[in-house]
């Protein structure tokens, strides 16, 4: 079978493969999804990454995740009540699927109904004002009486009121670390009260202690899972402002409530504001723009060609190599860019790329471009 697309469900040898695959050195979910399109499946994928990193120039062999570090990693879910889903699998999120960089597993923890639903993310300060705590209530009573589920990352402030206040009407919490890593640790409490209409999920290994840049990476998931984002109460220099532009990239709506200018914490939201995001004082507002949208059909994601049988690895040629490697630099370039100036076919430019990669010697950003480290 294909391990990509639509309608998949992994055997549990094949989840134990994907498993072993993100966790390994050097892969993240765009490389993941280039290793399993051209190779046809984990399992030949984990095979082959010695010798892509050799032929990108590694010194040395790639740390692979064994097969008995992933078995621990599933029995540790299974003790805390979760589960790995699979990107294209039923139970994942469909609108966090469409991303090019979506998890191709996602820990998930609790009520999966929740991921279903069409949802609302709402953040904001950890040091949240008296107003901006009771207009994010007023706001998530409004979105769930509408159907609407609450997406937030569990901060405390602004996160922790926008999931008190969803409990019953659905609400999902996305973390920074591991699922068994709660950060910050006293909402523990409020984890449990989340579990029986909503759910936790988090992208990363087990026992993964939140760090200050994974945070980041945590709030490409906010608002991948959404449908819009409602900032709140936002400094200048906020986490929030940054899950507000990664909704702009996704094409998701970005919302901001209104702040004083004389207090630090609307100094970002009216920046929003300023910038062409859609007001907010009611929860209305936020419906008006988003009920249209709900039920949409998404479009499917297609495995990219492999360009060759699955499993199948042909060496470029050491031209093509280095006039590949020779077009990189620190500045980003698209893959069309790479195809069109290096005169070789997309096949031969995504392996040389993956090479490089897996040797630890390539970066991949949005919209496609790619850079030397």
């Amino acid at each position: 079978m294909t391990e990509t697309g639509q309608g998949v469900h992994l055997t549990e040898e094949q989840r134990i493969d994907w498993l072993r695959l993100i966790r390994s050195q050097n892969i993240g979910p765009r490389t993941f999804r280039a290793l399993i399109n051209h190779f046809g499946g984990a399992r030949a994928a984990i095979e082959a990454l010695p010798a892509l990193a050799r032929r990108g120039g590694s010194g040395g062999t790639p740390k692979i995740c064994s097969r008995e570090q992933a078995e621990r990693e599933l029995e540790a879910a299974d003790r805390l009540g979760a589960g790995f889903v699979a990107v294209g699998e039923a139970d994942y999120p469909r609108r966090l699927q469409t991303l090019d960089d979506a998890p191709p597993l996602l820990a998930v923890r609790g009520n999966r109904a929740a991921l279903a639903m069409p949802a609302v993310a709402i953040v904001g300060s950890r040091n949240a004002s008296a107003a901006g705590l009771k207009i994010t209530q007023r706001l998530v009573h409004g979105l769930g009486e509408a159907g609407f589920a609450i997406v937030s990352g569990l901060a405390r402030g602004i996160d922790a009121a926008a999931h008190r206040a969803s409990l019953e009407t659905g609400t999902v919490a996305v973390l920074a670390g591991g699922l068994d890593r709660l950060y910050p640790p006293e909402h523990a409490e409020l984890v449990d009260a989340i579990l029986p209409a909503g759910v936790v999920v988090s992208e990363m290994p087990f026992g993964w202690e939140p760090r200050a840049r994974d945070f980041p990476r945590r709030n490409r998931l906010i608002s991948g899972l959404s449908l819009g984002v409602v900032i709140v109460e936002a400094a200048k220099r906020s986490g929030s402002l940054i899950t507000a532009r990664l909704a702009l990239e996704q094409g998701r709506e970005v919302f901001a409530v209104p702040g004083s200018p004389l207090d630090p914490r609307a100094e970002g939201t009216n920046g929003l504001l300023k910038q062409g995001a859609t007001p907010v004082t009611e929860a209305a507002d936020v419906i008006s723009v988003l009920q249209p949208i709900v039920g949409t059909e998404l479009p499917a994601r297609e495995p990219e060609p492999a360009g060759g049988e699955p499993g199948e690895y042909l060496e470029p040629a050491a031209d093509e190599r280095s006039r590949i490697v020779s077009l990189l630099s620190p500045v980003p370039i698209s893959m069309d860019d790479l195809v069109r100036l290096s005169n070789t076919s997309p096949r031969v430019v995504r392996i040389v790329l993956l090479e490089l990669e897996i040797a630890g010697r390539l970066e991949r950003h949005g919209g496609g471009l790619v850079s030397l480290v």
